[in-house]
């Protein structure tokens, strides 16, 4: 592989994907189609994130567009956290549609009804109906490569004090504890201790 990074040149945006219990930053997401005039949109969401038990779970979820000066806290709570180890919906304002909770600090939100489940491997290809959707901002949607530019402003990592923490070089999940169990695997991402980098 002469440079994987061109993968980082697909035009796709940033997303939250929420559903009841919790949510994730997504980015693998597409329009693919149609049925009964309401358009079909896809998300891949990891097998090793929380939110992915939590969607299989549920028949309705959201996705709230990102946008370039939306508050890196956003992106923070929900893309470098676990569902399981905090509630990130307390943490970020959120409002309900159609039974479903939204990030209210973004540009809109689109409501999908689960229709189908790919299994794709590491991943789950999974499409939803659209039957709702709003949009609270016309400012500029962040994209991929975006977010790469400026993924270091917008993932600016605080650890607990007095406390050692080893983060994630993939994803940027914070593990607390003196050493990283040799079996441990991210419940983010589901790499292994060897991803994890002490912080200073």
């Amino acid at each position: 592989m002469k440079n994987s990074k061109i993968t980082r040149k697909i035009t796709q945006g940033m997303y939250v994907l929420t559903v009841k219990g919790g949510g994730c930053v997504v980015d693998a997401v597409a329009r693919v189609g149609s049925r009964d005039d309401a358009p079909l949109i896809s998300v891949a969401v990891a097998k090793a994130n929380h939110s992915h038990q939590l969607l299989a779970e549920n028949e309705k979820f959201a996705l709230s567009v990102i946008g370039e000066q939306t508050d890196p806290e956003v992106i923070q709570v929900f893309g470098f956290n676990c569902s399981k180890d905090c509630d990130k919906l307390a943490k970020i304002e959120t409002i309900e549609v159609e039974d479903v909770p939204v990030a209210k600090a973004t540009l809109g939100y689109m409501i999908l009804e689960k229709i189908d489940a790919i299994d794709m491997g590491t991943h789950t290809l999974y499409i939803g109906k659209l039957i709702e959707g709003d949009i609270f901002s016309d400012d500029e949607p962040m994209s991929y490569v975006y977010y790469q530019e400026h993924k270091d402003d917008l993932t600016r990592i605080t650890t607990k004090k007095d406390q050692t923490a080893w983060v994630c070089t993939a994803c940027g999940y914070i593990y607390y504890g003196e050493t990283v169990p040799d079996d441990y695997k991210c419940p983010l991402c589901g790499l292994g201790k060897e991803y994890f980098k002490k912080k200073d």
